[in-house]
């Protein structure tokens, strides 16, 4: 989808050449009393006989109104104007602009008070509402939407909200393709094939390691959950080198299990086709690079993609084996499915050899997190207080949301093991944090935090589908992060208490 940026008065905008032209109105504006231009006298009209409602999400369609070029016009009301209201009632717009004929469409923020802030809210809408999964069903129509036109009073004021936002928006989508595609077509080696392709359109570097590299390593803990599957495993790396080489990069490390049956400790039946998003963390890494090619933030990102399935083949890791995590730290496979904490905590451990500033991991990783916190929030842990507070502060500015959660000490008590350093799962209280704990024993020289996305990645039921997220949280951490410098922020432990 292209976005275009144009500086229109809300005079202006009834002359633009679209299909159709999508108007966000907040509840307390209701048109210049004095100006005679047809969208002002037409809100004059509508807001005195009471046809266009207060109310976030509200809205009147005319059809070929008078002195508009576009032959679709809609009026949406959207609050007081936050971004939220804003998101909202483009989602509910867009319900209405379905038409086939709909090709290229006009959004109209000229009467927002804060233009900037809304840009990215509207433009995710429309890109959300107009998304359509093509790449294994031929017989669905692709979106009609090719063309939006975002009209502001000032472009070159927001051009680079502007830009932030389309880079958002494309990083999105890369990150629902990769999610959304049956485990047939998004295979480890297809994952790393994409990741490949990506960096070199971009003029990213990219490395791929195989079963050979990954052994000579000694990443004991993704080879074990990997030896049970057909499909060869891959370990991506890739590096956005936008700062000085000397400067420490910020690294992101993706779970990429391309297809989870839970291997021997097999899953129910029952919706494990929704297993193919347990590489969600790895799709928004790759979408997030996307992104970052678009933007050319000037710092250094380095993206880490252990990829694999967990299969219950005849060599698949049994409950109770013990495996050697590539620092030395030995694990008793207590519970096959909790596998993504195994293949992450190698490549945890892979990432101290970059000294980055900091290091983030996100990963479908519970479906405690999504008992916890459901689909609204993504589920935050770290040990670091400022790193904590970054992620959040950007998740709230992306719309994007996460909430911390607790790291107390206490809660690794029931990683103990009787034959290994620890155990792979604590039981079923406090399943998230124990799984954030098990990680944290692999994070010990870093500034670390975990993002358990198993509840925001995706939805079920009829809206099935790959959501995208939390691409625009990271975008935002990494664009705050590049404006701070290449100083990280000073390092403060936590008990984990809130």
């Amino acid at each position: 989808m292209n976005f275009e940026l144009k500086t229109v008065s809300l005079a202006q905008s009834s002359r633009l050449a679209v299909d159709a032209l999508l108007v966000i109105v907040p509840d307390a504006w209701a048109g210049e009393k004095s100006a005679d231009d047809p969208l002002s006298l037409l809100l004059r009209q509508v807001t005195e006989h009471g046809d266009l409602e207060e109310g976030t999400g509200k809205y009147l369609m005319c059809y070929r109104p008078v002195g508009f070029k576009a032959a679709r016009l809609l009026l949406a009301r959207a609050g007081k104007g936050s971004p939220a209201e804003v998101r909202k009632a483009v989602t509910t717009a867009m319900g209405q602009l379905r038409q086939p004929g709909l090709r290229k469409l006009g959004v109209v923020l000229c009467a927002l008070d804060d233009v900037a802030a809304s840009l990215f809210p509207a433009m995710a809408a429309v890109a959300d509402a107009s998304y359509v999964y093509t790449t294994t069903k031929p017989s669905a129509k692709a979106a009609s939407v090719r063309e939006v036109m975002v009209a502001v009073p000032a472009a070159d004021a927001v051009r680079a909200r502007f830009e932030h936002a389309s880079a958002a928006v494309h990083g999105v989508e890369v990150a629902r393709e990769w999610a959304n595609r049956p485990a047939n077509h998004a295979t480890p080696t297809m994952l790393a094939d994409a990741a490949k392709a990506l960096a070199r359109k971009a003029g990213f570097h990219c490395q791929v390691l195989g079963e050979k590299e990954v052994e000579k390593l000694g990443m004991g803990a993704f080879l074990a959950v990997a030896q049970g599957s057909a499909q060869p495993l891959k370990f991506v790396v890739l590096h956005h080198q936008g700062g000085r080489k000397a400067d420490a990069p910020i690294v992101l490390v993706g779970k990429g299990i391309t297809f989870d049956t839970g291997g021997i400790s097999i899953k129910p039946a029952a919706e494990m086709d929704e297993m193919k998003f347990d590489m969600g963390g790895a799709a928004s890494v790759l979408g997030t690079f996307a992104a970052l090619s678009r933007l050319k933030l000037p710092l250094n990102v380095i993206g880490l993609i252990p990829a694999c399935e967990n299969m219950p083949d005849g060599r698949a890791v049994k409950p109770g084996d013990v495996v050697t995590s590539l620092s030395g730290q030995t694990i008793e496979v207590l519970n096959t499915d909790a596998e993504g904490r195994l293949i992450l905590c190698d490549a945890l451990t892979y990432a101290e050899r970059f000294k980055p500033r900091a290091i983030i991991d996100i990963a479908t990783l519970t479906g405690a997190c999504v008992i916890a916190l459901g689909a609204v929030r993504s589920g935050l842990f770290s040990s670091d207080d400022a790193l904590a507070a970054a992620l959040q502060e950007a998740g709230d500015a992306a719309l994007d949301p996460c909430w911390r959660m607790p790291m107390d000490e206490e809660y690794a008590e029931g990683l103990k093991s009787n034959f290994a350093d620890m155990g792979n799962v604590a039981g079923r209280a406090a399943g998230s944090v124990t799984a954030a704990k098990f990680l944290e024993k692999f994070t010990a020289k870093m500034t670390w935090a975990h993002l358990d996305i198993a509840g925001t990645a995706w939805r079920g039921g009829t809206n099935k589908g790959a959501t995208g997220r939390p691409v625009p949280l990271l975008l935002q951490y990494l664009a705050t992060q590049s404006a701070q410098g290449a100083d990280a922020p000073a390092r403060k432990k936590s008990p984990g208490r809130r």
